[in-house]
């Protein structure tokens, strides 16, 4: 994969696979959050929809994680291999994002 492929124009070719398992996982993380707002609708207790939300931020976070590995098993290792140091500082931005 050439650097414009993966991360160097902003842009990231992902293979079928990994697309599909992405799109999956927020296709559940959207069937969820419907779920929520249909307990919300129908004046569930309070607690039972705090769980549900727990659990979308669970699926959300799985997804991160997921996509997170990728970035680094691709983009982040083919920029090191091509010279460019700068992608580490990159990851370190986002990770600093995703902890707050």
């Amino acid at each position: 994969m050439s650097e414009a492929g993966c991360c160097g124009e902003r842009k990231k070719e992902r293979s079928d696979k990994e697309r599909k398992l992405l799109i999956n996982r927020l296709n559940r993380i959207e069937g969820q959050v419907r779920g929520i707002k249909r307990m919300l609708e129908e004046d569930a207790y309070c607690t039972d929809v705090l769980v549900q939300s727990q659990a979308v931020s669970a699926a959300v976070n799985a997804f991160n994680k997921a996509l997170l590995a990728n970035h680094i098993k691709t983009c982040v290792i083919e920029d090191i291999k091509s010279g460019n140091e700068e992608v580490v500082d990159d990851l370190v931005a986002t990770l600093q994002k995703l902890m707050k």
